[in-house]
Formats: structure tokens, C-alpha cells, sequence
């Protein structure tokens, strides 16, 4: 194998999507702006949600819960709350979506209060978003456990108590989504790369040209597949540094992460390449990379947990996540930039990704021996 030649195959393909500013802005920029939209879009907590509270009771002891709902809605300001006189009316706007929950103190809260006789408070949410209900939820029940606990606390306490102990700290969903914008900037490299321009190329009778000259397949193949990888090695790296730095990923810029995200990034660009070009080897329509790449963006990038976690997948969604190059390079992306692990965070991902690597390649090169 001849690495003179193969080189000469990666420098033309590089200087092509140089000299393509548009194909840079695709494959650089776009995942940018799906990182930045969809991290501030997803990751804010839940607030100014209108829950309506309707108090048929009218004694102090309403007028307490009704104080805690006003303390919530001026402190962590989960919701604001709009009080009703009648039941009916909220009850109208819940279904109709003016209020998106229905808190009602009952006419005989404060009687059976006093008889401790388990005094309720009913709560009606408007579960079409569970995002949104569960944030009220959470924030009802909380009250709910706040009311409960007595204005005196005893001298020997027997409940259990439980301590929390976070080994990270917290992780803005922007930084949980960079892993796997990164994927997606190297996925869309090779989707160009190794589905687009690979075909318009041989419908332009590029590739029959090459039969001319003393290059081997193996080497086309080899030549073709480093300088997507490479390419993606760049897009990655730039999504790495300038997504890093939007999200505020801590400790960007030490030497030893960089090299181990370059070595992440590099494999993952090799194996998503390998994928891509044995895949389209065997096609000749322009037309079909074109008309797949969403169905294949979605297929890789949404069942590898870089916008969900897997484990709450369905069990033949989880088997697809198992064969996605994507979960491995989400998986060591996720460990790099949030958890700062080294190479035993990360070394298990590369492996199966040169593994996919080289089962595509070694793929490629005989289903292309075929094609010429």
C-alpha cells in the first residue's frame, strides 16, 4: 500500500471543502446553533406556570396554605398563582388551558384540621406536558410536606433522614447536550463527506478516472475515508472548543482533556465515516444520500442518549442504541467534558468504535472491488 498516493487522495479532498465556505458553515455551524437553541430551549427550569387556587374554605388555616402558595410563587417562582371564587370558572380554564393546575382548598380544611381528621387539599394538573406538571407536582408536594411538619420539633426525633451527597456539581442542560452536538458535527462531515460528495463525484465519472493511475482500491478507499476523518477531527474540535465555551464547561483548555477529546473525536470521525461510505459504496443516485440524511440523523443521533438518557428507552429502542456509533461517542464525550475522567472513562467507547471502524473499512474495500 502506497501512502504517497493516499495522501495525494486526502489533500484534494481537503483542498475541495476548503475551498467550500458553505460546506464548512453546514458541517461547523449548524450544530453550533442546534446546541445553543436547543440547550437554552430544554435546559431552563420551569417557571411563571399560571396554576389556578380556589379557596372554598376561608379560615386561617386556608389562609396559611394560601400564604405558602404566594411564597413559592414570589420565591422559586415555579408558578404563578391566580385565585378564583369559583370552582366552575377554574375548573373551565384548566380544560380550556388558561391555567395549566388546579389547587382547591375544600370547605372543610380547617374543621378537619383541627380534628387532625388527614385534612386534604385537591390538586388538578393539566398532564398534556409532563415536563410542566411535574415541576408543579414537585413544588405542590413539597408545600404539602412543609404543612406537615410540626411547629415543634421533637426532643428525640425517630424518622429516618436521608443525606445527599452530589459528586458533581450541578450540569446545565447545555453542557449535558455538547456531547452530542459534537457527534452530530462529525456525523454531518461524513454525511457530506462520505454519502454526497462520494456520489456526485462518481456520477461526474471521478472515480472511473482513477482507474487510469496505479491506484489500488484499498488506497481510494483509505484515502477517501482519512480525509473525511480528519475533516471531522476539525468540525468536532471546533464545535469542542467554541460549544465548551458557550456551555462554560470548566477546565476547557487543560492539555491532557484536549488530547484525550481529539482522540474521542478522531475515532468517532473514523468510525461514522467507515459507516457512511459503506452505506453509499454501492450506490450511484445523487438523490438517495439526500433523501435519507434525516431519517438517518434521527435513527443515530436521538437513540444514543445524547438528548434522553437510554435507560428510559423501550428495549428495542435500547438495541439500537447498542449498534449506534453515536452512544459511544456520546457515552466518552459525556465522561470527558462533565465527569473530567481520563483514558479509563473513555478507552472501552474507542475501542468499539475502531471496531466499528474496522469492520466498515474492511466492508468497503470489498464491496468496492465490486463496483469497478
Amino acid at each position: 500500500m502506497n501512502f504517497g498516493r493516499i495522501w495525494a487522495l486526502i489533500e484534494r479532498d481537503l483542498r475541495k471543502f476548503f475551498r467550500s465556505p458553505a460546506l464548512m458553515m453546514t458541517s461547523m455551524v449548524f450544530p453550533l446553533l442546534q446546541l445553543v437553541v436547543l440547550g437554552y430551549a430544554f435546559g431552563g427550569k420551569v417557571v411563571g406556570v399560571r396554576v389556578a387556587v380556589v379557596d372554598l374554605d376561608h379560615s386561617t388555616e386556608s389562609l396559611k396554605v394560601r400564604e405558602m402558595f404566594d411564597g413559592i410563587a414570589t420565591g422559586p417562582k415555579t408558578f404563578k398563582v391566580v385565585q378564583y371564587d369559583s370552582l366552575a370558572e377554574a375548573s373551565h380554564d384548566l380544560q380550556t388551558g388558561k391555567v395549566r393546575g388546579l389547587i382547591v382548598i375544600p370547605h372543610d380544611f380547617s374543621r378537619r384540621f383541627y380534628q387532625r381528621d388527614r385534612p386534604k387539599i385537591a390538586f388538578t394538573e393539566d398532564n398534556t406536558d409532563q415536563f410542566i406538571s411535574s415541576a408543579i407536582f414537585e413544588r405542590v408536594q413539597q408545600m404539602v410536606q412543609d404543612l406537615n411538619t410540626p411547629e415543634v420539633a421533637p426532643r428525640l426525633p425517630s424518622g429516618i433522614g436521608l443525606d445527599t451527597v452530589e459528586i458533581y456539581p450541578y450540569v446545565p442542560y447545555i453542557q449535558y447536550l455538547l456531547a452530542g452536538s459534537i457527534a452530530l458535527s462529525v456525523f454531518v462531515v461524513a454525511m457530506i463527506g462520505g454519502g454526497i460528495t462520494f456520489i456526485d463525484d462518481k456520477s461526474r465519472g471521478l472515480h472511473e478516472g482513477y482507474l487510469v493511475t496505479p491506484i489500488k482500491k484499498s488506497e481510494l478507499v483509505f484515502g477517501l475515508i482519512g480525509a473525511g476523518t480528519i475533516k471531522g477531527l476539525m468540525a468536532g474540535m471546533v464545535l469542542t472548543v467554541i460549544g465548551g465555551m458557550i456551555a462554560g464547561l470548566p477546565n476547557l483548555w487543560e492539555p491532557a482533556r484536549l488530547f484525550y477529546l481529539a482522540m474521542v473525536v478522531a475515532t468517532a470521525a473514523l468510525a461514522m465515516m467507515s459507516f457512511m461510505f459503506f452505506l453509499m459504496v454501492r450506490v450511484d443516485d445523487p438523490l438517495v444520500p439526500r433523501a435519507i440524511f434525516g431519517v438517518l440523523n434521527t435513527l443515530l443521533f436521538f437513540p444514543s442518549g445524547a438528548v434522553y438518557p437510554i435507560e428510559a428507552f423501550p428495549w428495542w429502542l435500547k438495541w439500537i442504541s447498542v449498534i449506534d456509533p453515536f452512544t459511544y461517542t456520546v457515552h466518552a464525550l459525556r465522561n470527558l467534558t462533565l465527569k473530567s475522567t481520563g483514558i479509563e472513562g473513555i478507552y472501552k467507547d474507542v475501542l468499539v468504535l475502531l471496531s466499528i471502524a474496522g469492520i466498515m473499512i474492511t466492508g468497503c474495500i470489498m464491496l468496492f472491488k465490486r463496483q469497478l
